[in-house]
């Protein structure tokens, strides 16, 4: 039933590409395949990614943190494309009748070129030291603080990142998880590591298949080590 349910949400992915334009990504992820691959796709190159890519670092929090329970969606949160774009980005969460997630659908818009015609115009009607001095007039709108409090503490405090490939996507949550270590991570002491092994948990690494191996090399350890510090977490 639930590849009835999402062959639906492939059909819409093609329909919502095509209406919307070209500067709205439109993605289905299947959360039955494996590592929760892309099944449908409109308008990749946004982000470069294509059918059977990997799930995107917000996308793992999001099931890591089972915000699907409380939460039939997340809007208008910041994605940051491989060129340097800053995307808007939003997900829906796909539920079969058991209220289980089995897929979600996302949308990532793409405002580059509206930013550059609206520089251009304001090229027109003020003199460039007049820009230069209030460089508020040319901040991508998406860049700007957030007025609604509700909406800074939850979707606008998540940044997406995409990654063509799950070698990719682990290097970069383990990266992001240890970018403000002192000590390389093959020296860490088993409590740092374990601390470690927390953050990365609650990133969601480890529903992606081989994540407990990747880890284990990274941290010049066994596999063991890193179930038992996980056992330990979980306990």
């Amino acid at each position: 039933m639930s590849s009835d349910i999402l062959q639906h949400y492939t059909i819409l992915v093609e329909f919502l590409g095509k209406a919307l334009g070209p500067d709205y990504e439109v993605v289905l992820h299947d959360l039955s395949s494996k590592d929760f691959a892309i099944a449908a796709i409109a308008n990749g190159h946004i982000s470069g990614r294509k059918a059977g890519g990997p799930l995107t670092d917000a996308a793992l929090r999001m099931l890591s943190s089972r915000a699907y329970e409380t939460d039939d969606f997340l809007s208008n949160y910041r994605g940051i494309a491989p060129n340097g774009h800053i995307l808007r980005s939003s997900t829906m969460f796909i539920r079969d009748e058991e209220n289980r997630p089995i897929g979600l659908l996302c949308i990532n818009f793409d405002d580059w070129r509206y930013k550059e015609l609206t520089e251009k115009m304001l090229s027109i009607i003020h003199p460039e030291s007049y820009l230069e001095q209030h460089p508020a007039y040319t901040q991508p709108l998406l860049q700007r603080p957030m007025e609604n409090p509700a909406l800074q503490e939850s979707s606008a405090a998540i940044t997406e990142n995409f990654s063509m490939d799950i070698p990719a996507l682990m290097q970069k949550i383990f990266d992001d998880a240890t970018a403000s270590l002192g000590t390389p991570v093959d020296r860490l002491n088993q409590f740092e590591r374990r601390e470690i092994v927390e953050q990365l948990n609650e990133q969601g690494l480890f529903q992606l298949k081989g994540a407990v191996s990747f880890v284990a090399r990274k941290f010049s350890c066994s596999n063991a080590t890193i179930y038992r510090y996980l056992s330990e977490i979980s306990a």
